[in-house]
């Protein structure tokens, strides 16, 4: 899912979205959008399908990760959550019902609980009093969502890296019977055997017959691991981050194409890739963009970059279809120059 923090996915258009990229669903950000421009005004506009003007699925996080991100400027209660907001420094107080009213204000298709993200490392004592709270938070969700007939309400599973806290979570909240789940708490700056031990353990807990996302994953490894495991759904905001630095995702690898290896380099970014930037322009072109600042060229690269992740991501699901996931891995890897 290409990620519209702002009810935009940075520099795109809705038809690019759609024709180029070919991306089936969006993700916004719920914290932002309360902030500015203010949910109600974004359900007075029609919601936020008619405010970006995009026909297809929406995801709307909770605001959860970002809230907790802020460190030292939040206060977290049984109730909720004190913050301040980094646009403004004003005083904010985000609760479940709250973050519920401003969801459905939005109008996502899917919208996720509110969810206490742990930092990474933290101790088992506050990782436990966290996940506990998360589940009575995503019951207190579930009690004040009442649009269920037009959004569905996704559950998070947390418990850091503790694998009885995780099989706990799990347990609780499938109890719910949402009509998804996701993991959240890791991909969160851990080693990446810790997150594929956690991924791998966390999986098979959740219910085969409904969406299994994995929140904040966009790497094209993490993205193949977790189709293995099982997961359905995941997002980031990676590929138009590293378009803004002039760095393309290619079937060979990371392609830093502000280097001045590429200043006459005339082909595409990727020879292999059927997207409207390497059909249609060269390396040495988008470096020149790159280097003069135009915005053209993060648009370019954003393009790439994320026409490279859903085509990964189509060709996932005919491997699956084939069981040749295993080996589509092992060759991706060897191809992109991953060595482990």
């Amino acid at each position: 899912m290409p990620v519209g923090t702002q009810a935009t996915v940075k520099s795109m258009t809705p038809e690019e979205l759609k024709e180029e990229v070919k991306a089936q669903i969006i993700l916004s950000n719920t914290y932002h959008l309360y902030l500015r421009p203010g949910s109600k005004i974004v359900k007075e506009a029609g919601g936020l399908h008619k405010f970006m003007n995009w026909d297809r699925p929406i995801l709307t996080d909770s605001g959860g990760f970002q809230v907790f991100s802020l460190g030292d400027l939040r206060t977290i209660s049984e109730e909720g959550v004190e913050f301040k907001s980094h646009l403004d420094g004003k005083k904010l107080f985000f609760t479940p019902e709250s973050v519920m009213e401003t969801e459905e204000d939005l109008g996502a298709d899917i919208i996720m609980a509110f969810d206490e993200c742990c930092p990474y490392p933290s101790t088992y004592e506050y990782t436990k009093n966290s996940m506990e709270r998360t589940t009575r938070w995503a019951k207190r969700c579930k009690e004040a969502h009442k649009t269920v007939d037009k959004q569905a309400l996704f559950g998070i599973i947390q418990g850091g890296f503790y694998k009885d806290l995780r099989t706990q979570s799990a347990k609780d909240l499938v109890e719910l019977d949402l009509p998804g789940y996701a993991i959240g708490g890791i991909s969160v700056g851990e080693p990446k055997e810790e997150f594929l031990d956690i991924l791998r353990f966390t999986t098979p807990l959740m219910p085969e017959d409904k969406p299994r996302y994995l929140m904040g994953v966009g790497t094209p490894d993490y993205l193949i691991e977790a189709a293995i495991a099982g997961i359905d759904m995941c997002d980031c905001v990676l590929p138009t981050r590293i378009a803004r630095n002039g760095t393309a995702l290619t079937s060979h690898g990371k392609v830093v194409v502000r280097n001045a290896i590429y200043e006459r380099d005339w082909g595409p970014l990727d020879p292999e890739c059927d997207c409207y930037t390497c059909k249609n322009y060269t390396r040495a072109y988008i470096r020149h963009l790159v280097k003069a600042k135009e915005i053209l060229g993060v648009r370019l690269l954003s393009i790439h970059n994320l026409r490279f992740l859903t085509n990964l991501m189509e060709k996932v699901r005919i491997e699956i279809e084939n069981d040749n996931l295993a080996n589509f891995r092992d060759e991706f890897y060897k191809k992109y120059g991953y060595t482990d």
